[in-house]
């Protein structure tokens, strides 16, 4: 097990470039499945998760060859369904949270799929149900092996139908759509995730011919079709690798530019379709992977996650795709217009994402003023927060999703501490609040901020970071 030993109290200067998105990456390996011919991904992330991924697909039969770096080639045209009934396959699917989206286009693809409970952060309970009612919705059905410890599912010709989604899962809304692109007739997911990489993984899908419409709203409206065809795709820059390089900016007084990351969704479908217009289509292929947005922007994939350090107090300057955070010896928080402390939630896109309020909580520690930290979706989260207050943090913990920030307006440093990563965004708020500390820290555990962040010290130490890793 690996450690980083920080020394803190070093500016970072210069620039740094977001790696491939990482929950995108997860949806979008999981999609080629879906087809015999090759498709190509191309800005994949050198992470645990995404790199354990390709390995379980590898070891399903897919043909798996890199191109370059963050470019790989995938070929499922002769999947191993003995290897997908073994124990070496369930056994590797308990150790990835994301391989849960393989059920969608196995079940889709082969009739019939057996998979065991995922693993991943343990950052509380994180239901499936949306994943399972989703396939009994189109036709499937489910048993629980107890010997296996798994769950089989069996649908040989999955019907389209409508259905309402109990909530907006982002992993739920792609598992049901990647399983209702071959369905026969028509599917409508109503309360349908809707965030960049949920439409990201539609691009792709229309491109390989699928027909789906309504992408970047709540209403998916999808064509079954009875073959996918290759194709070629390229994955957006990490939203939450962008806000904690914000956060470690703002945090160390530094002054940082981080390019090549305000991007805006390409368009991947008509957002306001009509059912029949949908049933009575004749387009192409190659029609439906060009189709042009209406009614709505999809605006930038950042979201409300600038605003949201924005309203920390912090500078944050746009150049063409490029943000640049200025050097602020002090940010200070804001009130709401009726001068009651600031909340910070988080909510289902276009709301800010949960995978950023633990960088936001290490950067309000140093701000001026106070503010609510309130972590909805996930209750386990915010225990990290004790390791802060040894630090000297000033935080209360109100109970398993709010927290309570008073800023130290950079008049007191963070004191130095030995951690533990409980998981990836504990992790990097960790080695944040490391970088602006007195004195060396010590993180152990560290694989869980691989599984998310690519050579994470190196990128930082080129920017004046003094981070080492010890085995």
């Amino acid at each position: 097990m690996a450690t980083f030993v920080i020394e803190g109290g070093h500016k970072l200067h210069g620039s740094i470039t977001p790696q491939g998105a990482k929950n995108e990456a997860l949806q979008v390996l999981c999609a080629v499945l879906l087809t015999k011919e090759t498709v190509v991904i191309d800005n994949l992330p050198n992470i645990l998760d995404v790199n354990n991924l390709i390995d379980l697909l590898a070891s399903i039969g897919v043909t798996v060859e890199k191109l370059s770096k963050g470019k790989f080639a995938f070929t499922a045209a002769n999947l191993d369904t003995a290897y997908l009934r073994s124990a070496d396959f369930l056994k590797k699917c308990n150790k990835l949270r994301g391989s849960v989206m393989l059920i969608g286009p196995l079940l889709a693809r082969l009739g019939e799929v057996t998979y065991a409970k995922p693993g991943g952060d343990k950052i509380g309970r994180r239901r499936l149900d949306t994943h399972f009612q989703g396939m009994v919705n189109l036709g499937a059905t489910f048993t629980y092996d107890q010997d296996l410890l798994a769950y089989r599912f069996d649908g040989k010709q999955l019907k389209g139908t409508y259905m309402l989604l109990d909530e907006a899962s982002v992993t739920g809304t792609a598992n049901i759509i990647m399983a209702a692109v071959m369905a026969q007739g028509t599917t409508t997911i109503y309360n349908a995730a809707c965030e960049p990489y949920v439409q990201q993984l539609c691009r792709l899908l229309n491109n390989m011919g699928a027909k789906i419409s309504g992408v970047g709203s709540n209403l998916l409206t999808i064509e079954g079709v009875k073959t996918l065809h290759g194709a070629q795709h390229k994955l957006l820059p990490d939203m939450i690798e962008v806000g904690s390089f914000i956060g470690m900016a703002a945090i160390t007084g530094s002054e940082l530019r981080i390019k090549d990351c305000n991007y805006s969704v390409p368009s991947a479908g008509n957002l306001t379709p009509s059912l029949e217009r949908v049933k009575s289509s004749a387009r192409s292929d190659a029609q439906w992977s060009s189709v042009e947005p209406s009614g709505v922007g999809f605006g930038s994939v950042l979201g409300i996650i600038p605003d949201a350090f924005r309203r920390l107090g912090i500078r944050i300057d746009e150049e063409g795709d490029d943000l640049i955070i200025p050097a602020q010896e002090h940010y200070q928080i804001e009130s709401f217009l009726d001068g009651s402390i600031l909340t910070v939630a988080d909510a289902p896109w276009p709301g800010l994402t949960p995978d950023l309020l633990s960088v936001l909580l290490v950067v309000a520690t140093q701000a001026k003023g106070s503010v609510l930290i309130h972590q909805k979706m996930f209750e386990s989260r915010l225990f990290f927060v004790d390791k802060l207050i040894d630090m000297g943090a000033q935080i209360i913990l109100c109970d398993p999703h709010r927290a309570v920030v008073v800023g130290h307006n950079h008049e007191r440093q963070l004191k130095r501490n030995n951690m533990t990563s409980p998981d990836i965004r504990a992790g990097i708020a960790m080695l944040i609040a490391a970088m602006s500390a007195e004195g060396t820290s010590r993180i152990d555990h560290i694989d869980q901020i691989d599984r998310g962040y690519e050579d994470i010290e190196s990128r930082l130490n080129a920017l004046g970071a003094c981070i080492k890793r010890e085995d």
